[in-house]
């Protein structure tokens, strides 16, 4: 499926949704962001890629207040998180749906409990708009069939969307992805990619997608942030990306990025 219709430059006199300004991180002695700067705008979905270990899911961290960063600033909607308690980080981790690599589901509860966790922990939501949320995410997913069934008995693809069907069952308009595809058959991996289009699409979300999938990245992205040795090398279009001439960029796109 082809992106290129909704690959266009966002106004950046718009407030972005999300906004690193020269963020740094570092555990004890090691440098992880080396100030680090980028911005996601409403409806828009930006894959941030680079090689393993660059920061790339640390950046996810960040964002959602989990672990601190060592200066810079990260905002969200325009308020800076640093100024934020916990009770405020709290308000903006509800507004963020997250999908995790390994989905992260708690094994002892079935699809149908797993969906609804955020909605009763979270939202105190009654019982009979529980059941039709799920119902309703999982039909979005594909998998209506699967809402009791244990997680031990789903595939690593139906893991991934029901994963999903929880990140936007408390009606989170901004989702983070966390290698969404990893370990996926082609087959999933389009199904997924398509899940997230179909998610922009119909309920304008905005998405971080941290990948190092490209043929995900060219299907799925309005633009591109890749990391490389720190720092935030390149922000831009996709078709800005594939043409670029920064030899780093070039080394990623051919698989050389370790030369």
């Amino acid at each position: 499926m082809e992106a290129s219709e909704h690959n266009q430059r966002k106004d950046k006199t718009l407030v972005p949704v999300i906004e690193f300004r020269n963020v740094v991180k570092s555990f004890g002695p090691k440098l992880i962001l080396d100030g680090i700067s980028f911005r996601v705008f409403e409806g828009e979905t930006l894959c941030v890629i680079g090689g393993s270990g660059t920061g790339k899911s640390v950046t996810l961290k960040l964002l959602m207040g989990l672990i601190p960063f060592d200066s810079g600033e990260i905002f969200f909607r325009g308020r800076p998180i640093s100024e934020m308690d916990e009770d405020q980080l709290n308000d903006i981790r509800v507004q963020i749906g997250m999908v995790f690599q390994a989905a992260a589901l708690f094994d002892s509860l079935s699809v149908y409990e797993n969906i609804a966790y955020p909605l009763v922990e979270q939202f105190h939501v009654d019982e009979s708009k529980i059941e039709e949320t799920v119902k309703e995410k999982l039909a979005l997913v594909g998998l209506p069939e699967a809402i009791d069934l244990m997680p031990s008995n789903l595939s690593g693809g139906m893991l991934k969307r029901v994963g999903l069907a929880r990140a936007i069952a408390t009606g989170a308009k901004v989702v983070l992805y966390d290698e969404p595809t990893a370990g996926l058959d082609p087959t999933n991996v389009n199904r997924i990619d398509d899940l997230i289009l179909k998610i922009q699409k119909d309920l304008n979300v905005t998405s971080i997608v941290v990948t190092h999938h490209m043929p995900s990245v060219y299907n799925i992205a309005n633009r591109v942030a890749l990391l490389f040795n720190k720092k935030m090398i390149f922000e831009g279009g996709i078709e800005e990306f594939k043409t670029s001439r920064d030899p780093n960029v070039v080394k990623f796109i051919e698989g050389r990025i370790g030369e």
